[in-house]
């Protein structure tokens, strides 16, 4: 059963609560994220809008980096955070009942108060829906991560052009792609290129994490989704132990999401390799700085890797249903971000029936091989990883923060 949630403290000029109209110094801005990744997007968001508007208030539904910026979450974002046509079924109810009563409370329904603008950070099966509504309604609406209609779901341009006012694209190439379906956007680069160093501390990782600098390193990252962690968890560890039999010395570390760490600890021990891997709360990007290669799930995640300038094998396996639906919806050969971006397979990927444990140790025992046999393969990944990283590094929080500022007074 739902809550209704507590009122949002929107704030007006004179300092009490109230509707109003957009405050020149102090918008109140309403957010949604829906799982991890959206939310350290968010947050890096909120740094930007903060820094122009220090009075601003934001509230709706986010993460643990959201509220460290002081948002005001109504629902927190791992209700949000599952993917795959089956898997959505089990939660639906929940879902289309959290977005009801969400947008209920953004009209003003339950408070008599509205929010200056909603901006959906990605989770478009979310967002689009609440946005569309919203939009119809008189509010402005911003989608910030262009859904990624370039690789699968071209019909979806439709619903973002009802959806949103504006979108900001983290991609170079989405603006003119939106702009032919006459969509507005501006292109703002990847948030995470500008957090995630262009030459990562390999060294100061490893110290953090009680590894040293001779080690040989493999990070296993199934996934921030629950859904995710129990498609992919047992056939990464399973693919460690196999990877441990034939290169006994090799060390593994694995971050886990702290409402999943429990989860993956299980999952490490009933594959046999619980005390073989080292499993850390949270530390992504310190596991991913100190690694040299990198098993992981198919996602944002395999975009840090690549940021990070590290090999990896990109691994993914979802209901079989849900497959299939995606499959056929698939408009590019690649699934993983850096080898969309870089339009080449960078490095392997191994879907569904192809993920096999015996499949992922083959693939990382490779690059492990590379480390001292073929180091020109390694360098050249570190080259393409760059020159991305290049490509997508822009001042983000300024140039979204110009972007809605500009919708704001429009």
């Amino acid at each position: 059963m739902l809550v209704v949630p507590t009122p949002l403290p929107i704030r007006t000029e004179a300092g009490g609560l109230a509707a109003r109209s957009f405050v020149q110094d102090a918008p109140h801005v309403a957010m949604v994220a829906g799982e991890t990744s959206g939310d350290l997007l968010a947050g890096l968001l909120l740094d930007g809008l903060k820094t122009r508007w220090p009075t601003m208030t934001s509230g709706g539904i986010g993460g643990p980096q959201m509220a460290s910026r002081g948002f005001h979450a109504l629902w927190p974002s791992d209700k949000l955070a599952v993917r795959g046509y089956v898997e959505v079924l089990s939660h639906y109810r929940e879902i289309v009942g959290i977005r009801k009563q969400l947008k209920k409370h953004l009209l003003g329904s339950l408070t008599g108060q509205r929010p200056d603008i909603f901006i959906g950070v990605d989770a478009p099966d979310f967002n689009l829906d609440l946005e569309a509504g919203l939009k119809a309604e008189g509010i402005k609406t911003v989608h910030f991560v262009c859904p990624s209609v370039w690789a699968w779901r071209a019909d979806r341009v439709e619903k973002i052009r009802r959806s949103a006012d504006h979108v900001l694209c983290i991609f170079p190439f989405e603006p003119a792609l939106l702009a032919a379906h006459g969509i507005a956007a501006t292109y703002v680069g990847h948030p995470l290129a500008n957090v995630i160093p262009m030459q990562p501390d390999r060294s100061a990782a490893r110290r953090k994490l009680g590894l040293h600098d001779e080690d040989t390193v493999i990070a296993i990252l199934p996934g921030s989704r629950k859904s995710e962690i129990q498609y992919l968890a047992s056939r990464f560890f399973e693919a460690a132990a196999l990877v441990k039999r034939a290169q006994h010395a090799i060390k593994f570390i694995a971050p886990a999401v702290p409402l999943l760490k429990d989860m993956i600890e299980r999952l490490a021990d009933e594959a046999g390799v619980r005390a073989d891997v080292q499993i850390v709360q949270g530390q992504s990007h310190t596991v991913l700085a100190a690694c040299d290669v990198t098993l992981i799930a198919s996602g944002t995640a395999t975009l840090e890797a690549a940021l990070f300038k590290r090999p990896m094998v990109i691994a993914y396996n979802m209901n079989w249903l849900s497959w299939q639906i995606m499959r056929r919806k698939q408009l590019q050969p690649w699934v993983g971000l850096p080898n969309i971006l870089c339009e080449d397979f960078v490095v392997p990927e191994l879907l569904q029936d192809a993920a096999t444990p015996e499949a992922l140790a083959s693939a990382l025992l490779q690059w492990v091989d590379a480390k001292s046999a073929a180091p020109d393969k390694i360098a050249a990944v570190e080259q393409r990883f760059t020159k991305l990283h290049i490509e997508l590094q822009r001042d983000t929080s300024q140039l979204a923060t110009d972007a809605i500022q500009k919708i704001l007074e429009g």
